[in-house]
């Protein structure tokens, strides 16, 4: 099944824990201060990963679901 990642921008802090935590999916632009989403449809095997994001973020504003 597959992923999607979705990341509440609005309310982002940029504490980049997301980015530490699965830099094969996000970033933090330089310029807003704010997360990058890299991929927003994961493989399978970056589940982990993505969950990992997921739990790491202060803010909770990242989402992962299938579909």
């Amino acid at each position: 099944m597959a992923l999607k990642i979705t990341v509440d921008l609005e309310n982002c802090k940029g504490y980049a824990c997301c980015m530490m935590e699965s830099p094969n999916l996000f970033d933090i632009d330089d310029a807003s201060g704010k997360a990058i989403l890299l991929q927003e449809h994961p493989a399978d095997e970056q589940r982990d990963e993505a969950e990992r994001a997921v739990r790491s973020c202060p803010a909770n504003v990242i989402v992962l679901e299938n579909g």
